[in-house]
């Protein structure tokens, strides 16, 4: 049975409320420790959690699973939905999760007396069982885990712009070690003046 007292102390120092996304989170994370066979919160990094949205969803699965960014055991994979995949790092076992197709809509039906559609999916969440509430199928991933995971203490300087690169995050162009920046997937742009100047300052260093 879901309790929220469980987790109330951690998610109240992440927000000042608790909302029916953080639910969804708690309880997702919840049964991916069910369904992998694994106690959570964890205390190592045996699992890792790509959540595919950002937000209180995401401090949910936190929270329940003890993944986080700064473990490097939660990845951001940004589509937008309220869903997750949970991956047993040493097995490759690996469960998607989400919610029930329409769940939103029954929630009225567990808190029928409810002030609004979202107390009534905060309080409905925490009450149905998995099954009502949410959805799951086995995966494989996609993704090399171990070049996720990659290794403690690696590090390599970008032949261009001079940044450290860490966790194996490097790109071989040609002969060259580059960031994935300077190896043409940059995610932003420098102002012209100023990345002529910094360039300019690097090269000068090292000469």
């Amino acid at each position: 049975m879901f309790m929220l007292d469980a987790y109330r102390a951690k998610l109240a120092g992440l927000h000042s409320h608790v909302c029916p996304r953080q639910i969804l989170g708690l309880r997702m994370g919840m049964l991916a420790g069910e369904l992998l066979g694994l106690g959570l919160p964890q205390t190592d990094k045996r699992l890792l959690a790509f959540v595919e949205t950002d937000g209180c969803f995401a401090d949910g699965v936190m929270v329940a699973t003890g993944c986080a960014m700064g473990h490097r055991t939660m990845r951001l994979v940004d589509e937008g939905k309220i869903a997750a995949v949970f991956v047993d790092t040493q097995t490759g076992d690996a469960i998607r999760i989400w919610p029930a197709i329409g769940v939103r809509g029954r929630a009225a039906q567990y808190a029928p007396g409810a002030r609004s559609r979202w107390h009534a999916q905060l309080e409905a969440y925490q009450r149905m069982r998995d099954t009502e509430l949410l959805a799951w199928r086995r995966v494989t991933p996609t993704v090399d885990l171990r070049a996720i995971i990659s290794r403690n203490g690696v590090r390599v300087t970008c032949e261009h712009c001079g940044e450290e690169i860490i966790n194996g995050r490097e790109r071989q162009v040609g002969e060259s070690t580059l960031c994935i920046s300077c190896a043409g997937s940059e995610y932003f742009r420098y102002v012209a003046d100023s990345r002529d100047v910094r360039i300019a300052v690097l090269h000068a260093q090292k000469a």
